[in-house]
């Protein structure tokens, strides 16, 4: 199958480190975020990569090329401006095909195996989305959405959980979205939680948004000490 990772962000709560640095080329542990992904996704048997990129989006592909050094193929979707997260995977589907495929957020860092990505896409519906969900961070602690005992995804009911920024994406999911607009995730998940076909798993290991300085500089910290 086929992954793609979101890069396309400003990252303006990481200013200053992001103003000559796109935010998935920021080193933790002693390696960029996105290599991270790389390196997991090489790892799981998943190698036709598809990364978007926008701000400073030159960078990446200076940083990455064609993937051979992660063991990987890269292939880029470049925005002239951000197209936000559906926008931005409507705009890549012609590199993405016509299968179920792996999408992870450039500025996450998560230790769940990508290797079971193939599966769930083999079960995924037509307009369908699997979602990995986490334990509530201190940043963001009403969640965004209902898991349901049997696997269920309800934008409304309690206890909720967050989504983690990785999820299996049926292709037909994106067909309201204009090519080359600018749309976020949220009206297609709740569309697909609305019509039955989002379903999701809670994910009980390490997670982490790297969404400002501080959290970057704990997450490096933390995996410099277990490399160690």
């Amino acid at each position: 199958m086929r992954a793609m990772i979101l890069a396309a962000g400003r990252g303006e709560r990481m200013r200053p480190l992001t103003d000559r640095l796109p935010k998935p080329l920021l080193s933790v542990g002693g390696k960029p975020l996105i290599v991270w992904h790389l390196e997991r996704l090489a790892a799981a048997g998943i190698h036709d990569i598809v990364i978007n990129h926008a701000w400073l989006g030159h960078e990446i592909e200076r940083a990455l090329g064609d993937g051979s050094a992660f063991g990987v193929r890269i292939r880029y979707s470049p925005e002239s401006t951000a197209l936000e997260t559906a926008g931005g995977i409507a705009n890549a589907l012609p590199l993405l095909g016509n299968a179920p495929f792996l999408v992870m957020n450039g500025d996450v860092w998560c230790d769940w195996n990508p290797a079971a990505a193939p599966a769930l896409a083999d079960s995924l519906p037509d307009g369908g989305a699997w979602m990995l969900m986490v334990d509530n961070p201190v940043q963001h602690p009403n969640g965004d959405f209902h898991l349901a005992s049997d696997g269920r995804l309800l934008a409304q009911g309690e206890p909720r959980l967050t989504y983690s920024g990785i999820a299996v994406y049926h292709p037909s999911l994106f067909a309201t979205v204009p090519q080359g607009a600018a749309m976020p995730m949220l009206p297609l998940f709740r569309q697909a939680m609305a019509d039955g076909l989002a379903r999701g798993a809670r994910h009980t290991g390490r997670w982490t948004d790297v969404g400002t300085p501080q959290r970057l500089a704990d997450l490096d910290a933390e995996l410099r000490e277990t490399a160690r």
